[in-house]
């Protein structure tokens, strides 16, 4: 017997979201066009590294916007839980090429700082292009932001513009300590900071990546208290076969087998256990999606195979 929510769209998928990653994809291209125009002018590595995180969150951004079309259509027979999972690839898409920018620029850096390579870096052109993308990074951060709770996908977009600011910032920095000091090796240590503000947001977005496809609980869910919900609902005696996992961040999908006393066949009968179950779910564990299985107390004893 199954009780559900019969909508089976992906949070996040909305056309809210995809204008905001229209506005974010616009404003970002424009800041990458300044800092590419910024890196040849000034022969700043530490702006070179901030154009090519830039890059990747253009990417990630036009692979998020592709996503949120793709999750968003229906289901069908063959995909019957339609193309929720979209949202994921497309994240872990973003996740891995962020990993790639932090390993280039890591090695370039250290590379240039332990041969004590100065390269002539011009602080002006490196410190006014550093500001207009720092100034592209926080618009489009606003735009993003009302969003990045709704899906792995936008917060995956919204993680790679904030540590893109942030890049930004040490770019800035940067500029000024080689316009006022002449210290041209800022540029590569602020290189090398940015790609060390860009791994942990890139192994956050992985990991929630594999959490989701390999299947795990929600994070900050306990099975143990969820079947403790559910044993506390008159005529329920046991509850077994317990899976609980996601379709994408905030789609949560639960099933299970609920053994029931004989006097609770009528309350099966007319849905109303369903409907405290459902409810229960719900409210407590924001389940989206549940299906049980209710059976009687000698039913066990019929079973192949059983899970806890």
């Amino acid at each position: 017997m199954t009780a559900h929510n019969h909508s089976h769209s992906a949070p996040g998928t909305g056309g809210g979201n995809r204008t905001r990653l229209v506005l974010a994809i616009g404003i970002i291209a424009v800041g990458l066009v300044a800092q590419f125009t910024g890196t040849v002018l000034s022969g700043s590595l530490a702006l070179l590294a901030d154009a090519g995180h830039m890059f990747s969150d253009l990417a990630g951004l036009v692979i998020a916007l592709i996503a949120t079309i793709i999750a968003a259509k229906p289901a069908t027979d063959r995909r019957t839980y339609g193309y929720q999972r979209a949202e994921v690839l497309a994240a872990m898409v973003n996740g891995v090429v962020l990993t790639g920018v932090a390993l280039y620029v890591s090695l370039e850096a250290i590379g240039r700082l332990i041969s004590a390579e100065t390269e002539p870096v011009s602080s002006v052109p490196m410190l006014v292009v550093a500001l207009v993308g720092g100034l592209a990074n926080l618009a489009a951060l606003l735009v993003l932001g009302a969003g990045a709770g709704d899906s792995i996908n936008m917060r995956g977009a919204y993680l790679e513009v904030l540590g893109d600011l942030l890049g930004s910032a040490a770019v800035i920095v940067a500029a000024l300590v080689i316009l006022f000091t002449g210290f041209s090796a800022a540029d590569s240590i602020a290189s090398l900071l940015i790609a060390v503000m860009i791994v942990p947001r890139a192994f956050s977005l992985l990991r929630d990546v594999f959490a989701v496809l390999f299947e795990s609980v929600p994070a900050g869910t306990d099975i143990d208290q969820v079947r403790n919900h559910m044993l506390d609902l008159p005529g329920v005696i046991g509850v077994h076969d317990v899976h609980m996992w996601q379709i994408t961040h905030g789609s949560v999908v639960f099933t299970a087998h609920v053994v029931v006393a004989e006097p609770t066949a009528a309350s099966c009968a007319s849905g109303q256990l369903l409907d405290q179950l459902v409810d229960c779910l719900h409210e407590h564990f924001d389940v989206a999606h549940s299906t049980f299985q209710i059976e009687p107390a000698d039913h066990a004893d019929h079973e192949k195979a059983r899970h806890r």
